[in-house]
């Protein structure tokens, strides 16, 4: 089952469950599928991995919202934000957790012959698509970074 077909699933489920907030975040995430399906040069195709970068998209646009509702003072529209978060972010891949994530990127830097941080960018361009789907840029840039650091 493709993940276009699975949210549609879940729809159905939240609405039987009245879970509004679940159900609210999941026609939202479908509704930007349907307009990446039917963009210019889609064919009417969404493939998985098309639609997981649109789920992270969404989840960082998110946090980003909520994190500026804190800063607003409006913690009940921050606290609707991450509850949509939450609802969404089950249905991206499990992320590397920090020491596999470290132990990946010391095998990228011996690869890319990188000796300090003056190299960041050859070991990031390797590590991004290396690690494309498994661990968020932020954390492997600041791990990295520290690497980096270690090795220079």
């Amino acid at each position: 089952m493709s993940l276009f077909e699975q949210i549609n699933e879940d729809i159905k489920a939240a609405m039987l469950a009245k879970d509004k907030v679940r159900l609210s975040a999941l026609r939202n995430v479908k509704k930007v599928f349907l307009e990446a399906k039917t963009a210019p040069g889609a064919n009417d195709t969404l493939t998985d991995e098309t639609a997981v970068k649109i789920i992270r998209k969404l989840v960082k646009q998110g946090r980003d919202s909520a994190r500026i509702y804190q800063e607003q003072n409006r913690p009940d529209l921050a606290d609707e934000e991450l509850e949509q978060v939450r609802a969404i972010e089950h249905y991206l891949p499990q992320q590397l957790p920090a020491e596999a994530l470290e132990d990946e990127l010391k095998k990228i830097i011996a690869q890319t012959g990188a000796a300090g941080p003056q190299d960041m960018g050859r070991v990031m361009a390797a590590a991004t698509g290396a690690l494309a789907g498994r661990a968020e840029g932020r954390a492997i840039s600041e791990a990295v970074r520290r690497l980096l650091a270690g090795n220079g």
